[in-house]
């Protein structure tokens, strides 16, 4: 029962910066880093245990053969087939391509695994920054690809601007994008799965236009108008500082914490906890171990660890299902 802190899997999309590398001291040979997975057991990038008896085992491994079985998930993960969540920081110096993902029934009959509903906490952003979230009316699929082939696609989707703190909960089905100088943490089901829609004609690492998914896109998108209302809760506070919740569905709940002191949060049996260190530094500890901290950094506890203790000056993304 012990807190085990991990290192990221690392993609180099070209839409990607350098801020994860330069900022938040990710170690990362890369020109650029598009994103960091912070708590993955995907085959497609895995965290890694990082120092202590595991040091160096991926985060699948440690599950699967230190713990022999998922009691260490908690009792609300038992209803998913594999490890529920994937938490990623994704740093886009340029724009993310216009993109989809399907729903658990679709991506598990079509692509063999999971949809993806996820949501994104704005980090930092440039001054102006906006994203797309679904369509600014409704739309037919018979326009919306004719959209794509004549270059307007980007005349009927809803631009959002962003600020510093936003949280927007993105459902499976809802076409979206993250915009130019926008730094996210992405929270999301355990699925690599995305159908790119329009790419702004980019060119990829061979010099050929980065493919599309057109069908699959029109099969699995909503052409209404999304809800794009940001729904935290409001901050309550608790000893040592406040918290508030971003977002909750079936998939994850999300809690922001601000600590100036020592906060006590309860692990019980129903859920695993990760911590996702956004701001400043400190101290996790646990009745086994205790593990220092600071921006940028990813904790993994495992459920039914009982009272955790975080002390030091930070704020931080807690995620449990």
């Amino acid at each position: 029962m012990k807190i085990e802190k991990l290192s990221p899997a690392f993609k180099d999309y070209l839409w990607g910066g350098t801020k994860l590398r330069d900022v938040y001291g990710k170690h990362c040979d890369y020109d650029k880093v598009a994103e960091s997975w912070e708590l993955s057991t995907h085959p497609d990038g895995q965290s890694t245990i990082s120092g202590g008896q595991f040091d160096g085992m991926t985060l699948g491994e440690y599950l699967n053969s230190v713990w022999e079985g998922r009691a260490v998930l908690g009792k609300n993960c038992e209803a998913f087939g594999q490890f529920p969540v994937l938490i990623k920081f994704i740093d886009a110096k340029d724009p993310l391509s216009i993109q989809v993902h399907p729903s658990d029934e679709y991506a598990l009959r079509v692509e063999g695994e999971y949809g993806k509903t996820e949501m994104w906490y704005v980090m930092d952003c440039e001054p102006g920054a906006y994203l797309y979230f679904g369509v600014n009316r409704e739309v037919t699929k018979e326009e919306f690809r004719q959209r794509i082939e004549n270059n307007t696609v980007l005349e009927v989707l809803s631009r959002v601007d962003v600020h510093p703190g936003d949280v927007f909960f993105i459902e499976a089905g809802t076409l979206h994008a993250i915009g130019a100088g926008i730094l996210i943490c992405e929270i999301q089901q355990n699925s690599n799965t995305t159908y790119r829609v329009y790419d702004y004609d980019r060119r990829g690492a061979d010099g050929k236009p980065r493919e599309l998914h057109v069908d699959k896109a029109l099969e699995v998108s909503r052409f209404i108008p999304s809800d794009t209302e940001d729904k935290q809760g409001g901050e309550e506070r608790i000893s040592g500082g406040s918290k508030k919740r971003l977002a909750s569905c079936k998939y994850f709940t999300t809690e922001k914490y601000s600590v100036d002191g020592t906060a006590e949060l309860d692990v019980t049996d129903d859920s695993f906890v990760s911590l996702i260190i956004l701001e400043g530094s400190g101290k996790a500890e646990g009745p086994e171990n205790t593990v220092e901290f600071q921006m940028g950094d990813s904790l993994f506890v495992p459920a039914g660890l009982g009272k955790l203790k975080v002390s030091g000056t930070c704020t931080f993304i807690k995620t449990s299902v």
